[in-house]
């Protein structure tokens, strides 16, 4: 049996009355939320807590983006002009690029890429390099969330051990960690940030009080796990369930093809009974910056306990080959027009990976682009929503490309047209109309009846 001593008793009277004063600044809205990394999940958060009254500073390294945000210029389209305005004039919102304001804010939201590297491992350069930054000016109090998806156990083994060795201090005692998985879907107007209910893990009881605290200020609903590990399996189990979904009906895509079956009137059928059935859809590949990533971060961590994850690495070796198939059809489709890819202009409609957003982050266009190319094709696109090219990770050769103009004159001059991202404002009537070769990847031309001799693939 042990006995508390007294220094002992007093140090857990300190962190009590701290957790309630840091509990009372959040119910006075006195208490300031710092988002480092404002993309498109940093800014949407950023905006939440500030549309609940809670002032908000935000850091980002790209100057850009700081005086866009000061500026109330908008650098995401879906988020509009009127928020942007909103946290420009608003004395309750400030954005930085100088981290040396890191003590400015009472909790610090790390929302920083966490790509692949170019052996489909984790890249954890930018978390590593956030908390670096983040634990250099460190002080007693603040609690420190991550939001990036990630492996489970990355809170524990990395941020926490990263954080205490630059600042001196304690996690638990000194300042509170916490994870909570961001759950953006960028476009979405049903769900947007303050709607979309937040898992919550904590480096201990303190940290997840404090931390699901600060968030039922501005998210419909808080999810308390029992610690950041099975916090970070949460987001992964999410996505691996879409990824494994995804890739299951684009192999029935490819089967009922050769059976001369419409994939997507069997799914819409199958989706008519009330159970036991959830609607996926097929397509050129998977985008964005979740589902074609996070499952290989638990494939990677999974072999440090000498597990297989067939699943997932089958469904990756699926949806990776979906861009192929998408060009493999072109080349049919090309070939009954009794011409050769190599030579034959084609246009990619849609870059973004999802409808109707200007996200082109890990956007399967690209490798149709790519593949186009390869195979000796003049390739353009034509997206709505982004104009032209700007810098990306994977893809620097495409940097300043500009999208097509939309007119009968451009459209008709292509040998092909490859429907790669069905954006709702794509004249799809005009293209039929317009173009005598098109390949549909994503069922864009459901209902549009062929004119002038126009073969459509489904792709």
């Amino acid at each position: 049996m042990t006995t508390d001593t007294p220094d002992t008793i007093q140090q857990e009277e300190v962190k009590t009355d701290r957790l309630q004063e840091l509990l009372g600044k959040i119910e006075t809205r006195d208490y300031t939320v710092g988002i480092v990394g404002l993309g498109y999940v940093g800014l949407p958060l950023m905006w939440t807590f500030h549309s609940n009254d809670m002032p908000v500073l935000g850091f980002d390294i790209d100057t850009d983006k700081i005086d866009c945000i000061e500026q109330g210029k908008p650098y995401i389209k879906h988020l509009g002009k009127d928020m942007m305005q909103k946290l420009a004039d608003s004395e309750k919102a400030d954005a930085t690029t100088d981290f040396s304001r890191i003590p400015d804010a009472d909790a610090l939201m790390l929302c920083v890429p966490t790509p692949l590297d170019h052996h489909r491992e984790p890249d954890m350069q930018y978390v590593e390099k956030t908390c670096l930054t983040v634990g250099e000016h460190l002080r007693e109090g603040q609690l420190v969330i991550l939001e990036s998806t990630t492996y489970p156990g990355t809170t524990e083994e990395l941020i926490i051990p990263i954080l205490e060795s630059k600042s001196g201090l304690t996690a638990g005692k000194d300042f509170y960690v916490a994870y909570s998985p961001e759950r953006e879907d960028p476009g979405n107007v049903d769900f947007n940030t303050s709607k979309i209910p937040k898992v919550v893990g904590g480096h201990g009881e303190e940290a997840i009080e404090l931390a699901c605290a600060l968030y039922n200020t501005s998210i419909v609903e808080t999810v308390p796990v029992s610690d950041t590990k099975t916090a970070e399996a949460v987001k992964i189990t999410e996505n691996v369930f879409r990824a494994v979904n995804i890739a299951l009906v684009n192999e029935l895509k490819v089967i009922f093809s050769d059976m001369d079956i419409d994939v997507h009137e069997v799914l819409d059928a199958a989706d008519t009974k009330p159970f036991g059935f959830m609607k996926f859809v097929p397509g050129p590949g998977l985008g964005g910056h979740c589902i074609p990533i996070d499952p290989f971060y638990l494939t990677w961590k999974a072999r440090e306990y000498e597990q297989n994850t067939r699943f997932i690495e089958l469904a990756g070796e699926i949806n990776t080959a979906m861009p192929q198939y998408v060009v493999d059809q072109t080349l049919k489709a090309l070939n009954a027009h009794k011409k050769a890819m190599n030579g034959s202009n084609v246009l990619v409609l849609g870059l973004a990976y999802k409808p109707d957003v200007d996200d082109m982050r890990e956007s399967p266009t690209f490798k149709i682009m790519d593949l186009l190319k390869e195979y000796g094709a003049e390739v353009s696109y034509y997206d709505p929503h982004i104009p032209e090219i700007k810098p990306t990770r994977e893809h620097a050769e495409w940097t300043g490309v500009k999208s097509v103009g939309w007119s009968k004159e451009n459209i008709s001059a292509f040998d092909a047209v490859i429907i790669s991202t069905d954006h709702s404002d794509i004249n799809y009537h005009e293209l039929g109309k317009w173009s005598n070769c098109i390949i549909d990847s994503r069922h864009a031309m459901k209902g549009i009846e062929p004119q002038n001799e126009i073969h459509i693939w489904k792709a």
